[in-house]
């Protein structure tokens, strides 16, 4: 049997396993690659204030959103909708949750990048993946939630300032 190394631990690797994936990407790209540009190409010394802030601020602005729209997607496909109903949810969903998230996730990603060694960030970072996941599909069972609606009033004020405007 092949087995392939993922910089912690060698795992078979025929394995298809979706959460192995998603692991393999959290780990790899998203901890260790961010560490090492930072620390690299940015020369910014570990665990600095700006090191943290640099490394919580890329994780906010890009991998928060996609893990978010992944998530979303893969929800509606694992529950049998069409396409459309998937791009419908997300668009209902996706900003009350970029939000909300947006409050808490920064300060526990600034716990888990300053005191945490790399290698033990994303252990960190998936017991509060439970906790993230169980909100998330609140969230997404809330459908059309008056607390929703209310996310979604600023959008519709955004476009009716780009056509009167």
């Amino acid at each position: 049997m092949n087995y392939v190394y993922t910089g912690t631990k060698s795992i078979p690797s025929n394995t298809d396993n979706k959460a192995w994936l998603r692991s393999l990407f959290r780990n790899v790209l998203r901890y260790e690659g961010l560490d090492q540009f930072i620390r690299l190409r940015l020369q910014l010394q570990p665990k600095s204030h700006w090191f943290v802030s640099t490394k919580v601020a890329v994780d906010l602005i890009i991998f928060g959103p996609l893990d978010l729209l992944v998530f979303f997607t893969y929800m509606g496909f694992s529950t049998g909708k069409s396409t459309a109903q998937v791009k419908e949810d997300v668009k209902r969903d996706f900003l009350p949750a970029l939000i909300l998230e947006g409050g808490s996730g920064p300060i526990v990603q600034v716990v888990n990048f300053r005191f945490n060694p790399v290698r033990y960030q994303l252990l960190y970072d998936n017991l509060f993946c439970l906790l993230d996941s169980c909100f998330l599909s609140w969230i997404e069972q809330q459908q059309d939630a008056p607390w929703k609606q209310w996310f979604q009033s600023f959008l519709v004020l955004k476009e009716k300032k780009g056509e009167g405007g």
